[in-house]
């Protein structure tokens, strides 16, 4: 019925005491059914013991003397009660989640073929590399050819001609043999006999020429294979698709008050934090061993990691206390970081190699780089990853290492097949998974995607940019030293400049390193000053 119905039919007196319901909540009438063995009597019990439905004359008979029976209309009732029920928690959980699920998978297949389309461009660019190589080392050699088949042909040409004066000699000895012939007087004839010009000289002594010889170089598919890089799938255990628990969800779908609560706690963090109107010096820490602070790495138990461009990283704690002292190549790069596990990882650039550092102190090769020079490093505080800035040759690269050690991805190139870094010197990661590079070279922050796919480049506000240190923050902003303006820039998450965090004018001479510890404090590391300021510019 409807609304107006509805109230008509309560106010009636006749139907005083009658329940509306939804009609989707409507009570189901017990189907009429007759008795196959009493005709004449309905089924309308349920035997408890049998679990049959029967009349209530056959509840009389032997087989079922001693039996409990239920009302099976109210048996009924209650199944179409609860069918409901599972229909309601399909249609408001089972099914928009399963949905859910598929517009993910749907963005999983687009993400794939981006990351896939982009190996593919990065494959066609290292190809052309090689190609590019090839063309210039055969015509280096077909050069090498002309210069030698020049030389050969030099000498047989000098050969020819020694040999065409030796002919024209023996063409005009002839002619005096035919003078001598024919004496004009007896003198004559004596003379010539006595000259030694009659004597014919040897010929001269020629030879054949050596020519050069080509071996073909040895090379399979596989040397060639080994140029153009390798496609690996990581020896990881693919992450479950999360779904939803069933009881965060309403049957009405509704959110409960513990689900609102859960994400109220969720979104706290971001929702209370903001940038203050001003940055404030909370605190100052002398490190002594160093000349200055190129990079930070906070570790646990108040202790931090501090290095500067001498190779001298020295571990402290916040009394200033030097714990450890290493001497290492490292100059002007953030080349440690501290682990999940609190060990510290660190590169050794002259050795190609990452080493670590356990609690106990004890020294460790943990990753060798090949041919690659490691510059920066970073532990993700996300899933442990350890993701390390290399340059070669004029080259550079960020190449991901699971916790073990394992490479799972390198890094390199664009969607155009354009090289994305120089010089990686310093490396960060983001709430998103992002990857942050600081290029020296470039004069640019060079942001990823955790697939490797380019993001944005950062250039700077002005016409010079040398960024140095680089960190990121609870809400996903950047912040990156430029030792040129000797300054800290804030970016948002998408690179767009919001401002100037620290100045000159508010008592920064040089920044070069920064770093967030846990309580979203900010800390600044300078040149050629051995302390480490902490700051707090989110309120």
């Amino acid at each position: 019925m409807c609304e107006q119905c509805r109230d008509g039919h309560q106010k009636s007196p006749e139907k005083k005491g009658h329940e509306v319901v939804p009609y989707k909540q409507r009570k189901r009438q017990l189907p009429m059914q007759k008795c196959k063995i009493h005709p004449t009597k309905d089924i309308d019990l349920l035997c408890e013991e049998c679990q049959i439905p029967l009349c209530s004359k056959c509840a009389t008979t032997k087989e079922h003397r001693g039996h409990v029976f239920t009302d099976l209309e109210m048996v009924f009732t209650e199944k179409c009660s609860s069918c409901n029920v599972e229909v309601t928690k399909i249609r408001s959980y089972f099914e928009p989640t399963s949905q859910d699920l598929k517009k993910e998978i749907a963005r999983d297949v687009t993400e794939i073929k981006k990351i896939m389309e982009g190996i593919r461009t990065s494959m066609k660019a290292e190809a052309e590399v090689v190609k590019n190589l090839v063309d210039t080392v055969t015509s280096d050699k077909i050069e090498q050819v002309d210069k030698i088949e020049q030389s050969l042909l030099q000498t047989i040409s000098s050969q020819n001609q020694e040999i065409d004066d030796y002919i024209n000699y023996l063409n005009d000895l002839i002619k005096t043999f035919y003078g001598y012939l024919s004496p004009s007087n007896i003198e004559q004839l004596t003379v010539a006999l006595k000259s030694e010009n009659l004597i014919i000289r040897p010929i001269p002594e020629t030879y054949k020429p050596v020519p050069p010889i080509f071996t073909a170089g040895q090379y399979s598919k596989e040397d060639f294979a080994k140029l153009l890089g390798k496609i690996t799938v990581p020896n990881i255990k693919p992450e479950n698709r999360k779904i939803k628990p069933m009881e965060t969800v309403s049957i009405q779908l509704k959110s409960t008050g513990k689900q609102r609560k859960q994400d109220r706690q969720k979104y706290n963090v971001k929702q209370t934090l903001s940038l203050s109107s001003s940055v404030t010096k909370v605190r100052e820490y002398t490190v002594p061993g160093v000349g200055s602070v190129f990079h930070i790495s906070l570790g646990k138990s108040g202790r931090l990691w501090v290095s500067d461009m001498y190779g001298n990283l020295v571990q402290t704690d916040l009394q200033g206390n030097q714990l450890q002292k290493i001497q290492t190549s490292g100059r002007s790069e953030g080349y440690h970081t501290v682990t999940q596990d609190g060990d510290l990882i660190y590169t050794d650039q002259d050795n190609k190699v990452i080493n670590r550092i356990t609690s106990d102190n004890t020294i460790t090769k943990f990753i060798k780089t090949g041919n690659w020079e490691p510059l920066s490093i970073h532990s993700s505080h996300i899933n442990g990853d350890i993701l390390v800035g290399m340059k070669k040759d004029g080259k550079g690269k960020v190449t991901r290492y699971n916790k073990t050690g394992e490479e799972i991805q390198n890094i390199q190139r664009d969607n155009k097949g354009r090289k994305l870094y120089s010089r990686p010197h310093y490396i960060t990661e983001n709430i998103s998974g992002n990857v942050c590079v600081s290029d020296y070279d470039k004069h640019a922050v060079v942001v990823v995607d955790k697939s490797g796919q380019h993001r944005f480049s950062y250039t700077g506000q002005g016409s010079r940019f040398y960024p140095y240190g680089i960190c990121t923050d609870v809400l996903g902003h950047i912040l990156v030293c430029d030792s040129f303006s000797k300054t800290i820039h804030l970016l948002d998450q998408d690179g767009q400049f919001l401002s100037l965090l620290l100045t000159p004018q508010q008592g920064v001479w040089c920044p070069y390193s920064v770093c967030v510890d846990d309580e979203n404090n900010l800390w600044v590391g300078q040149n050629l000053i051995k302390t480490v300021r902490v700051y707090k510019y989110l309120q």
